[in-house]
């Protein structure tokens, strides 16, 4: 996923990086296929010049994890660590930092097998996110203190001896704020909070950690034996100095107490993360590790992979996502036993950039006879019409809700489920099933501040507000029951309020009190207590667009037939995606893209509301360099619009 919003925050960086970075510069996750060919990685991270780890795991297969860096041998090989393993540091060849990622030799067995699937976790160095402390040699002496780059007190440390010694002492000795100075764990071990090892550090701040006395905790600094030590940061309150303004925070540390309910614990950490990372720290119990990229489902199935084994990925239900955090779903001891205590970390989603270039947030495929295809950046909303024929239905899927479930834009029918009926975890490619025989026409959305978001929630049944990160009022919102049949109500800017529109209906806006009369704001929306919005127990999926300048414009127009109108989206090349409804009467929701073709002439168009084939006998618009022209034989009205450059 490369780094499109880099240069809004480069004057803000500082020369370490930090301050005004956006997390994309600092954290990848990056899910590849195995090639035994060189195979290059750009993930847009700096790792030549900033250093940082890189974390792989086989998906599909048992295989050990490894860990590697910058650090290598007097023979110029790579070191590589094992998180699930207790072995000391060894050596490979092929593996290689670069200024973009990483790289992987057509002989490195370990991490680019043939046949293997992959995720990759990669922590660039970073005040307030990540640092690096070693190697350094351990003298055997107590209450060593070891200097650090955080500029913040540690939320999480973990020591690992790199040359060779007992498998007690290659243990992957971790301190977590929330099990304090004396719950040690072992990264690679089930093991509660200090039942075998105290914690490797007796205090931290913003400038070092004492390393404890070695003969207490199992040698982290034994005389003679090399080590290195990661340490993540737990930014708290707006102290992360990430983003425009450089206040942001992007990762935390924290602790929960189970309730052994299947409706957990809700974890509030002021943002929505794409990474998390859960170990029961009060009993016996796996280092969960979770992933938006590999899926994090709401209402399914998470990939799960534990750190503390070679297991391949897993898909229970442990988490759904919130705008602000995460709710545990799971009752089982690894996340939810009555009264445990559990720590965890966990990553902010990104990026935090409003988006200047549309390709990198927006794309139109056509397909007829490929299952996957190249998107440029992971899909987390796709709308796929089958153009030709009866049934030319507009299917809707997003990242929230999975690879087996759909709603169709010209129906209220609720969620349907598939298997496996599209993909949602490639990195900068979509498969869209088995749904290829005929010819597709696929719009793709990645979510980004001020442009587009989306929202999973439960309905309460009751008047509420429902947090978002749009980090703008949102301009126009599609909301739908997944459990429920009932039609898509659509908030529109220009409608207001009290109106509401049907994406599955031609009719025009209709004064309906869905909104609880309340605009958005620009981080909630309101509804009432109406179960096609918000029935109690009910779920639901919100899809949020806004005006991007220069990469969307939401907006309206009025239109006199017999005179052709302009409308101004303020871009430079003209429209990719349009998508118009006429609010003040009967019309349906059409759309046109510059894939299919907008012409000055017949333009191709399919409507969302209808099963219709494509429409290929009508002169509808024309285009514009600022953004589009309606044409003049068009009935006079109002006509609402969601263009995108």
């Amino acid at each position: 996923m490369g780094n499109s919003f880099e240069k809004v925050f480069i004057g803000n960086a500082g020369s370490a990086g930090g301050a005004g970075l956006d997390i994309d510069n600092v954290f990848s996750t990056f899910v590849y296929d195995g090639a035994q060919t060189t195979l290059v990685v750009n993930n847009g991270i700096d790792l030549a010049t900033e250093d940082g780890i890189t974390w792989v795991k086989c998906r599909n297969a048992s295989e050990d994890h490894f860990l590697f860096s910058s650090l290598q041998n007097s023979d110029g090989q790579t070191l590589f660590l094992k998180p699930n393993e207790t072995n000391a540091a060894n050596g490979t060849n092929g593996i290689s930092q670069t200024s973009t990622g990483f790289s992987l030799g057509g002989g490195e067995g370990l991490t680019n097998q043939i046949n293997k699937q992959y995720v990759s976790w990669t922590f660039r160095k970073a005040p307030k996110f990540f640092d690096i402390v070693g190697p350094f040699t351990g003298n055997g002496l107590d209450d060593r203190v070891l200097s650090h780059n955080l500029g913040s007190t540690p939320g999480m440390v973990i020591f690992k001896r790199t040359s060779s010694g007992t498998s007690a002492q290659g243990t992957w000795f971790t301190h977590h704020r929330s099990s304090g100075f004396s719950g040690g764990l072992s990264l690679n071990g089930t093991e509660s909070a200090g039942y075998t090892i105290g914690s490797p550090i007796t205090a931290a701040s913003d400038t070092n950690v004492t390393i404890n006395n070695p003969a207490n905790n199992g040698n982290v600094n034994a005389d003679g034996a090399t080590y290195m030590a990661y340490l993540f940061a737990h930014n708290d309150s707006g102290d992360g100095e990430f983003g425009p303004d450089g206040d942001q925070d992007i990762i935390k540390c924290g602790s929960y107490t189970g309730n052994g309910s299947s409706t957990g614990p809700v974890i509030d950490l002021g943002f929505e993360p794409q990474w998390v990372m859960v170990k029961n720290s009060s009993a016996a119990g796996g280092w969960q590790i979770m992933d938006s990229m590999r899926g994090i489902v709401t209402g399914g199935g998470d990939g799960r992979l534990q750190a503390q084994a070679n297991a391949a990925e897993s898909t229970p239900s442990f988490i759904d996502l919130t705008s602000t955090g995460f709710q545990v779903t799971s009752t089982g001891s690894n996340m939810n036993t009555n009264n445990a205590t559990y720590i965890f970390m966990a990553i902010r989603r990104g990026p935090l950039a409003v988006p200047d270039d549309a390709t990198k947030v927006f794309d139109i495929q056509l397909q007829s006879n490929a299952d996957t295809y190249s998107v440029g950046f992971p899909t987390d909303l796709i709308l796929l019409n089958k153009r030709g024929g009866s049934s030319a239905n507009t299917y809707v899927g997003s990242r929230l809700t999975g690879d087996t479930k759909k709603l169709s834009t010209s129906t209220n029918a609720a969620e349907a489920t598939y298997s496996s009926y599209w993909a949602f975890d490639l990195q900068n490619s979509f498969d869209q099933g088995a749904s290829t025989s005929s010819a597709w026409v696929g719009w793709h959305w990645k979510r980004a501040p001020g442009y587009f978001d989306a929202v999973a929630y439960t309905g309460t049944g009751s008047n509420r507000t429902v947090s978002h990160n749009l980090t703008v009022p949102p301009e126009m919102m599609w909301v739908k029951g997944r459990t429920l049949a009932s039609d898509w109500r659509v908030y529109h800017k220009s409608t207001g309020n009290t109106k509401q529109l049907r994406l599955n209906e031609s009719a025009a806006a209709s004064s309906e009190p869905y909104w609880n009369n309340t605009t958005p704001t620009s981080s909630v929306f309101s509804l009432n207590s109406n179960a096609r919005v918000n029935g109690s127990g009910e779920t639901y999926i919100a899809y949020l667009f806004a005006t991007a300048p220069g990469v969307s414009k939401v907006g309206i127009f009025n239109h006199s037939n017999g005179t052709a109108s302009n409308v101004d989206c303020g871009f430079s090349n003209g429209a990719r995606f349009v998508l118009v409804k006429r609010s003040d009467g009967t019309g349906n929701w059409f759309v046109w893209d510059s894939v299919r073709g907008i012409v000055a002439g017949n333009d191709k168009r399919l409507a969302l509301n209808t099963t219709g084939a494509e429409n290929t006998g009508n002169d509808d618009i024309d285009p514009l360099n600022a953004g589009f022209t309606w044409v003049a034989t068009w009935s006079t009205g109002y006509y609402i619009f969601y263009a995108i450059a």
